[in-house]
């Protein structure tokens, strides 16, 4: 029996991931990330723990005295993915910051939207 896909469901969460970096795109390229920059990144931080998840979101915090919007990027390694808490760790964690910020950049360099003064 096939069932119908539904527009709105309820999921359960998951296990968080062993690590999240979030990339403030947005706020510094002024557009979205595309899905040949995602696919970039990807190339660059896989070879560093063999399998992540990376989301491309637009993201809306409203509440009743505030309201943003804001493009980000995370990169989600899994806790099996990475070595124990530690030294090794550590140095896995900024390997791969820089490698989210050199692909930041180099996409900023590449092609920017102007950004309002009022930022």
């Amino acid at each position: 029996m096939q069932t119908e896909p539904k527009i709105a469901f309820a999921a359960e969460i998951s296990d968080p991931p062993g690590l999240e970096i979030r990339i403030n795109f947005g706020i510094f390229a002024g557009r979205d990330a595309t899905a040949a920059e995602v696919d970039e990144l990807a190339q660059a931080v896989v070879p560093e723990v063999g399998e992540v998840s990376i989301v491309a979101e637009q993201r809306h915090e409203v509440g009743e005295d505030v309201e943003a919007s804001l493009h980000q990027v995370r990169i989600e390694v899994g806790e099996d993915q990475l070595p124990p808490a530690g030294p090794e760790r550590d140095v896995l964690t900024g390997r791969l910051l820089e490698r989210a910020e050199r692909w930041a950049e180099a996409c900023i360099a590449e092609r920017h939207a102007e950004i309002s003064a009022e930022l």
